[in-house]
């Protein structure tokens, strides 16, 4: 089983890279995915990622260590295990970014990945369904994004508080201002999720150059001396071994990736010996800069109960009605994200760009969707994008199947709770807002926002990840002794291996990451074709 590339991880980069990467008949390429393929309905389906996410359907359910800044509590952390990885799981929301996030990245050494040079990636990524071509937005590229084909008309109360407390509408927060409130855009056409299997991947799948393997679990990277030969799997209980004649591409995502450069004996040299994993490259920072989006999510029962999803007789009858819908025209409440209109605000007029965003729900979503709540609300995400904790992922065994010891390290930095209350004074605001006053309800859980203990409590209590880890295997130059990959995602000191996926990011970008992670595949795949 020999190919020229072998790309470990079936996720938002490693499609991306099958599917552009087999567009040269030339070349012969692997796809590796330690899940099932993307067949569900209740992945096709928007709304269908509700009903997986609680009993952890196509997802590794990883938790955190305990976090002190939660009081001691465990985080969860799920991502996508199943052919798509998390853009099969997640909200859809398609959010480029800031353009400070990529002049960032070339600042700190990472020469072509300012938002000038990468610009071009995210156009030919999209076909711009929701705003059409511009200078800022492409045309006939496979990833559909699209708006929602029927959001509830609670979110037009969303738009109008948010402009009531001084955030503006925008046409388009992935245009030349990220600042403001705007719908929803989403990765999805015609109706249903446009993950990036069922857009790089399925339509090419009769393609003889391209060959996709799932449920395989990659145990390790093999190795000649400092050089990367193939990898060793377990397909289907048994133990294989694949070759790759010009490069192995890691694509596992910020846990996936540093763990298998650790088993593989790319690491930190005494973290390895202490499982007895012979160390190739003592690479002190792989695992290291971990960061994630931390969201505080405060509740609002409504008593508007046809304008949100929630847990009632009527509101079964309306889901059962809008299945129906569905099947029918693909239209209705089954295309809802749930996640519908987003804004982002400064907490300062100061800062070089937004530091909260804002993601209005129209359902009660408690502890990930895995604690129901009767009856019928909202819910608003108060996320920190730039947040400056920093943790990291450490092997708990040298057993491939063992737990990972995930350390966000949220709100180690005391800065991350500031701006956090700033950003929870906003969202009430806006939710107290005339606008919303026909449709709000009381708290689910009720705090004083005016006492600043009460405020911390309610917020080390509920908040966790927005589900946006990255960082772990860090970009960067070489006499960067924290740097794991260089500007065009070659591990450092090891030949014929990458790492292509959103733990390469430096700094995490302003908001939601599928669409950067997309972007750094795209960007990613062109390179290689170049060095080939």
């Amino acid at each position: 089983m020999e190919y020229d590339y072998l790309i470990v991880g079936g996720g938002s980069a490693g499609c991306v890279l099958a599917g552009r990467l087999s567009e040269d008949p030339a070349v012969s390429v692997c796809l590796l995915e330690a899940g099932p393929t993307d067949a569900s309905v209740l992945i096709r389906a928007p709304l269908g990622f509700a009903a997986g996410a609680p009993v952890g359907l196509n997802t590794a359910r990883y938790e955190t260590v305990p976090q002190p800044g939660f009081n001691g509590r465990k985080g969860f952390q799920p991502r996508g295990r199943v052919l798509g990885g998390s853009s099969s799981i997640n909200a859809m929301l398609y959010v480029r970014g800031n353009r400070v996030d990529y002049d960032g990245w070339a600042a700190e050494g990472n020469p072509g990945w300012d938002y000038a040079s990468v610009l071009p990636y995210f156009k030919r990524a999209e076909h711009a369904e929701s705003t059409g071509p511009n200078e800022y937005r492409g045309s006939g590229g496979p990833l559909n994004v699209a708006w929602l084909r029927s959001p509830s008309p609670l979110n037009d109360a969303f738009l109008a508080a948010c402009q009531e407390q001084g955030i503006a509408r925008s046409a388009d927060i992935n245009g030349p201002v990220q600042d403001g409130c705007c719908p929803a855009q989403v990765t999805q056409k015609d109706g249903e999720r446009c993950n990036t299997a069922r857009a790089y991947v399925t339509p090419h799948l009769g393609r003889p150059n391209l060959t996709v393997i799932t449920n395989a679990q990659v145990q390790r990277v093999d190795l000649a001396g400092r050089h990367a030969t193939g990898v060793t799997a377990l397909v289907n209980k048994e133990l294989r071994s694949l070759r790759a004649r010009r490069e192995v591409i890691l694509s596992g995502g910020a846990y996936g990736s540093p763990q298998l450069l650790m088993l593989s004996g790319i690491g930190r040299g005494a973290d390895l010996q202490a499982f007895g994993i012979p160390v190739v490259n003592d690479l002190q920072g792989v695992g290291q800069n971990l960061q994630d989006h931390i969201t505080n999510s405060p509740m609002w029962r409504t008593p508007r109960s046809d304008l949100v999803l929630g847990n009632s007789i009527g509101g079964a009858g309306r889901l059962v009605r809008g299945i129906f819908e569905w099947r029918r025209q693909r239209t209705g409440v089954v295309t809802s994200n749930v996640a519908e209109a987003t804004a982002f605000w400064r907490t300062r007029p100061e800062l070089a760009s937004p530091d909260i965003q804002l993601i209005f729900v129209v359902a009660m979503v408690d502890d990930h969707n895995r604690k129901m709540q009767m009856g019928h609300g909202f819910t608003m995400h108060v996320t920190v994008t730039r947040p400056k904790s920093r943790g990291e992922v450490r092997l708990a065994s040298n057993d491939p199947a063992a737990p990972l010891q995930i350390d966000p390290a949220f709100f180690r930095d005391p800065a991350d709770l500031a701006t956090i209350v700033a950003g929870t004074h906003k969202a009430l605001a806006v939710v107290n807002s005339p606008a919303m006053a026909p449709y709000r309800g009381e708290l689910v859980y009720p705090f004083n926002p005016n006492d600043p203990q009460d405020l911390e409590r309610e917020i080390r209590l509920r908040s966790d990840t927005e589900y946006h880890p990255i960082g772990t295997c860090r970009m960067g130059p070489a006499d960067d002794v924290m740097a794991v990959v260089d500007a065009s995602l070659r591990v450092h000191g090891i030949q014929g291996l990458r790492v292509v996926d959103a733990s390469i990011m430096p700094t995490l970008t302003s908001g939601n990451t599928n669409a950067p992670t997309i972007m750094i595949a795209e960007k990613a795949a062109e390179m290689i074709r170049r060095a080939a």
